[in-house]
């Protein structure tokens, strides 16, 4: 399924500042950056629980905030994009 993730973390600190490295580098082990906190995550149930986890145990829930949106499995009628696009599509494959 397709989970975007959207994130705002506090980086008046410099714990923030680290906060924010952390959520972004999880993220992308999971997915693709689409906007500066915005991720589109190709996720099975299992992997979607385990990010939650993960970021979860990272940011300050005093005062950072994650979104989570649920687009499932048929997103492509979901999602419109207009504009320069960034990289790869989620769903693509990737070959090195």
């Amino acid at each position: 399924m397709l989970v975007l993730i959207t994130y705002d973390v506090n980086t008046e600190t410099a714990a923030g500042r680290k906060r924010l490295r952390k959520v972004a580098k999880q993220c992308t082990n999971y997915g693709r950056r689409v906007q500066n906190s915005v991720f589109e995550c190709i996720l099975d149930n299992a992997q979607c629980i385990t990010l939650k986890a993960i970021l979860a145990e990272i940011i300050d829930e005093s005062v950072d905030s994650l979104r989570f949106y649920y687009l499932g499995n048929k997103y492509q009628t979901k999602v419109e994009h207009m504009g320069v696009d960034r990289g790869i599509a989620a769903d693509d494959t990737l070959i090195l």
